[in-house]
Parts: C-alpha cells; sequence; structure tokens
C-alpha cells in the first residue's frame, strides 16, 4: 500500500487505457495489473504462489473484498495478451518517463538472454556470458536510462544482432513514441551508449545521419599512447571525487571523424572509448561509458528478486517464413572445422619446437626424437586432409536459408511474446516505483552502524510536527503528486 502512489505516479494505470475491451466480470483492467504490480513487489513468482497468500489481505491493497484466484487470473492475463497492445503502451510508458526539461538524453541499450528449458519451442542456441554456455533463448533487447531504470524492451525473434536491433526496432520505436526534444543541427538528438557487441563503422554513419550519437568501446586496439599525454583530471562521480588520468584524440574509420578518448588506469592499460557526440565533454563521455554497468546491475536486481526470465503462459507462435536464418547444417560444419584447426594448431606448437632441437640433439638421442617427430607429423597431416574435406562439404552447403526452406521437424519458431511483454512493462514500473521511493527515503536513511528501516519514526522526520501515524502516510502519498 505505501508504494502504490509511486506505482500510480510511474504510470501503473496507463494500462486501463491502452486495454479497453477486456471483457465483463468482477475483475476490471486495472485490478488485474495492480494484482500483477503486488506480486511483483511481494516477489510472488507465478499466480499459483498466490494460494500461499491470504487472498483478503491482497484484496485490500486493490481495493476489493479479495484477488483473483489462479484460474481467474490467467484467464484475464490470456484476455489481455490476446489484445496485443504491449507496443503501444510500451511507447505511451517511454513517453511518460521522458522527462521534458532534459537538455541531452542517454539510452543505454544491451541484450538479455532468456534461457529456455522446454521441448515444446525449437529456439536457435545463444552464448549465455552469465553461464558461459551456448544455450535455446530468446534475446531480449533492453534499453535503460542513465539512472539505470528500465525505459523499453524489445523482444528478438531469431539470432539478431544488437546493431541490427538498434537500427531496425529501437530507432524507430523511440522516434515513434513523440517524446524526443526539437534540438540544433549540431547537437544529437540522443545518444545510445553499447558494448562492443554492437560495433559496427556503418551503423555509427547511419545513425549519425539521423542525429544520433554513440558512445562505445573501440575494438581492436593495437597502439599505445605515450603517458606523458594523459592529464589527471578531478570528477565528480555520485556523492564522492575521484581523479582520472584521461586524454583525448580525433581519429578515423572509414571516412568517419570521430573522437576517442583513452583512460590510463594505474596497472598501464588504456581503456579506448569512441563518440561521435561532439558537444559532450571528455571527461562526461567517459562516466558515461564507464556508467553502462548500471544496466548490469539492473539485470542481476531483476534476475534475483523478480524472477526475470519467468514463463507467464506456455506455447509457442510461428515466425515469417520469409525469413533468413544460419543454415544449422553450416554452423556444425563450420564448428567442426574450427576445432580441428584448434588441434592442428596445437600440434604444430609441438611440433617446429622440436626441429629446433635436432639441431643441438646428439647422435645417439635422435632415433627417439625422430620417432617423436613422425607421431606429431602423421597427426597433423591427419588434421589437414580433414580440414580440407571439411572445407569440401561447406561448399556445398548454403550458409543462409529462409525458414520456409528448413525441415519441418527443426524449424525455428518463438515463445509467445505478448503476456512476457505485459509481465516485462509491469515489472518495469514496480523497479521504477521502489527506485522512486528508496530516493525519496535515501536521506533519512543513513546509518553507520545499523542498518535502515524505514519505520514510523522515519516517516516523522519527513513529515515533523506530530501527526498521526496514518495521516503521516496519507500525506506521504500526496507529496508524490
Amino acid at each position: 500500500m505505501f508504494l502504490l502512489p509511486a506505482l500510480i505516479q510511474q504510470g501503473l494505470f496507463k494500462t486501463s487505457a491502452a486495454y479497453t475491451n477486456i471483457k465483463e466480470g468482477f475483475y476490471r483492467v486495472e485490478s488485474i495489473v495492480l494484482t500483477l504490480a503486488i506480486m511483483a513487489l511481494c516477489r510472488i513468482k507465478n499466480p499459483e504462489q498466490t494460494k500461499q497468500c491470504k487472498p483478503g489481505e491482497l484484496g485490500k491493497v486493490i481495493g476489493l473484498d479479495r484477488i483473483p484466484e489462479v484460474r481467474c487470473l490467467r484467464k484475464k492475463i490470456k484476455e489481455l495478451s490476446e489484445q496485443n497492445k504491449s507496443v503501444e503502451l510500451s511507447k505511451e510508458l517511454f513517453r511518460h518517463w521522458m522527462p521534458e526539461d532534459m537538455d541531452s538524453i542517454y539510452l543505454y541499450v544491451d541484450g538479455h538472454v532468456r534461457i529456455y528449458h522446454g521441448s515444446k519451442a525449437n529456439l536457435p542456441s545463444k552464448y549465455v556470458s552469465r553461464q558461459k554456455l551456448c544455450l535455446s533463448g530468446t534475446t531480449e533487447f533492453w534499453v535503460n536510462d542513465v539512472n539505470g531504470s528500465p525505459l523499453m524492451v524489445v523482444t528478438g525473434e531469431l539470432t539478431e544482432k544488437l546493431q541490427q536491433v538498434i537500427e531496425d526496432q529501437i530507432v524507430p520505436q523511440v522516434a515513434a513514441s513523440g517524446a524526443l526534444p526539437a534540438v540544433p543541427a549540431e547537437q544529437p538528438i540522443y545518444t545510445i551508449i553499447f558494448d562492443r557487441e554492437a560495433y559496427s563503422i556503418p551503423l555509427f554513419k547511419s545513425l549519425l545521419e539521423k542525429q544520433i550519437a554513440i558512445i562505445t568501446y573501440r575494438k581492436n586496439v593495437k597502439d599505445l599512447w605515450e603517458e606523458s599525454l594523459f592529464n589527471t583530471i578531478e570528477i565528480q562521480e555520485n556523492n564522492s571525487k575521484k581523479t582520472m588520468r584521461i586524454c583525448e584524440q580525433e581519429t578515423q574509420f572509414d571516412g568517419l571523424c570521430m573522437r576517442e578518448i583513452r583512460v590510463l588506469t594505474d596497472t598501464g592499460h588504456q581503456t579506448a572509448i569512441i563518440t561521435t557526440n561532439k558537444v559532450l565533454s571528455t571527461s562526461e563521455v567517459a562516466l558515461k561509458m564507464f556508467s553502462r554497468w548500471g544496466q548490469e546491475n539492473y539485470f542481476k536486481y531483476m534476475i534475483a528478486n523478480y524472477d526475470f526470465d519467468k514463463m507467464v503462459s506456455y506455447g509457442v507462435e510461428a515466425i515469417d517464413e520469409n525469413k533468413e536464418v544460419v543454415n544449422p547444417p553450416y554452423r556444425v560444419i563450420k564448428y567442426q572445422i574450427k576445432k580441428a584447426k584448434e588441434k592442428m594448431k596445437r600440434l604444430e606448437a609441438k611440433f617446429y619446437p622440436l626441429l629446433e632441437q635436432a639441431i643441438d640433439t646428439p647422435v645417439q638421442e635422435m632415433p627417439a626424437l625422430t620417432s617423436k617427430q613422425k607421431v606429431i607429423r602423421e597427426n597433423i597431416d591427419t588434421y589437414t586432409e580433414q580440414i580440407q574435406n571439411l572445407q569440401i562439404k561447406a561448399k556445398d552447403i548454403p550458409p543462409r536459408i529462409k525458414l520456409k526452406d528448413m525441415p519441418q521437424t527443426g524449424r525455428y519458431n518463438k515463445l509467445k511474446t505478448e503476456s512476457k511483454m505485459l509481465m516485462n512493462i509491469i515489472k518495469m514500473i514496480c523497479y521504477r516505483a521502489e527506485t522512486a521511493v528508496a530516493n525519496l527515503a535515501a536521506p533519512y536513511l543513513v546509518s553507520e552502524r545499523k542498518p535502515p528501516i524505514f519505520c514510523k519514526k522515519t516517516i516523522f522526520r519527513i513529515f515533523p510536527g506530530g501527526v498521526d501515524y496514518l495521516l503521516a502516510k496519507y500525506l506521504l502519498m500526496q507529496y508524490y503528486f
């Protein structure tokens, strides 16, 4: 109940404007979305776990005598999902969350792999960095603000790359939201910040033509700048001051002139950052790039507290049959070639030192050394022949095929996305509501020895004068508006 004003302020009830055609019944749209929000805040992972709660107590929070039972709640979620309004609602919330008085907009974009352990869907394999494995899953591409709070999410269908999603989906949706301010021609409308996964000079050029700047790490850095070029500056990060050794130079990539900023660490490592933003200061570019970890912390928090990857509804949907994907047999044979080359290189690393060793080896020890060389040479020849045969087979296999050309049993499909998008939006609202309350209460919860507790005494500190406890809660709710 305490978080209810924050939920409303973050746009929870904008769902009632998007979802208007729900069937008649006791529970309306507002009751359903509020129930889902309360479940998320109480860390109730699925509707079945509401059986362990007292329905009357949670019902008072939503303004009714009880919350919906499991079957009714799943039925209402299905009815809302069938309207396919999640994209429209996402645009409305993006416009609501974007402040009007902001001089510069910075959007952090990164992908999160939602692992799938079931057997109904046939999903392509993706590399999951947090588990260091290739697993079946779907990639969700998240857009966060400079504070790490979520703004938008886009769900990938197959094996889309981050740079492709930015250009084809995120940029059009941001433009369609109508939340972008009018800026001078020499100033970017907004700046996108991402890691090396989306590094692409053609993408940088395309975004710059649309008046969109980028900040990312530079790839393939081989040269080192002279340490005498770096200047020591003092920066303000959160509530503390830090020193940083930094240097900026102009660089070009395929005719594109960019700013390159390098930060020198205490170990001598040079972190290279490139940007097309011409108005941001050198230190601010570095701080914005290093603040990307706020988005990683958001993923970690959501996985630990909100059951981020939980499936809402079971079932699969078909994908456009004309979409092209990497041919699975081609991928398998290329993987076999890669592994064979790795094994051959390891053998060569053992073979060539033996040739040098033979120069200084006495004659009586030569037979044993020659025998060892012969065995390794035969293994190298075997792998060489194997690689040649695999490369010949790979020429007869098309690298990419359309989905309709894949066998029916192995054809890719996708999980139902609409219900997951709806739950993602509700969890985004809940996260932002928690953050708003935490920021409001933070100045009153500073304690060196004891953990912070938001209690009656704290509320009296916010609203002095000896007001009643319930009145204090009411005034705190009014404070949000």
